[in-house]
């Protein structure tokens, strides 16, 4: 059984929470958040702390109440600091350039890729090789880096396509004759 309900969020300075019901609402330097509770989760708002607890104890309850503060907790970073993914292109060819709202991939397709970021994400590209997507909501910097990542993802033989910068393809041995 998950226990991670029982660890309340601690806000950072600068970090305002708003609770309206069901409403929950958290606001930072980098920008503001908000969630829906689940009715199941009872969310209490402390010196600095936010608590949860399931309201009663049923099973859907006590897991909501950990997805809850799985989700409150990441809202709280995302407004104090952000979220970052980094993405890598291996391939002869292989580029992306960020202009604007739009990310330009040459993947080598026929044709160029322009990729059209969400609101409230960033895009970056320090190298032509190299992509960072920045953001405050961590489900949307993750959503967005694992579209840009299905356009061509690595392949085993020789590694080409784009991939997460931690990630580690197995390479397979090429067919002998």
């Amino acid at each position: 059984m998950s226990r991670v309900a029982n660890n309340p969020v601690s806000l950072p300075s600068g970090v305002e929470v708003k609770l309206d019901g069901q409403a929950l609402a958290v606001k930072g330097g980098k920008g503001s958040l908000e969630l829906a509770v689940h009715n199941l989760v009872e969310v209490q708002l402390g010196d600095g702390v936010i608590t949860f607890a399931a309201r009663n104890s049923s099973k859907e309850s006590r897991a909501m109440s950990g997805t809850i503060r799985s989700l409150v907790s990441n809202m709280v970073t995302g407004v104090n600091e952000g979220f970052e993914k980094k993405l890598q292109l291996n391939g002869v060819g292989y580029r992306a350039k960020a202009t604007g709202k739009t990310l330009n991939l040459t993947l080598g397709f026929s044709h160029p890729v322009d990729y059209d970021l969400p609101e409230g994400i960033v895009a970056e590209t320090p190298s032509q090789t190299e992509i960072v997507i920045k953001g405050i909501d961590k489900q949307a910097v993750g959503q967005v880096a694992a579209e840009i990542r299905a356009f061509r993802p690595p392949e085993p033989y020789k590694g080409k396509g784009v991939r997460y910068a931690d990630e580690h393809v197995r390479r397979k041995e090429a067919k002998k004759k």
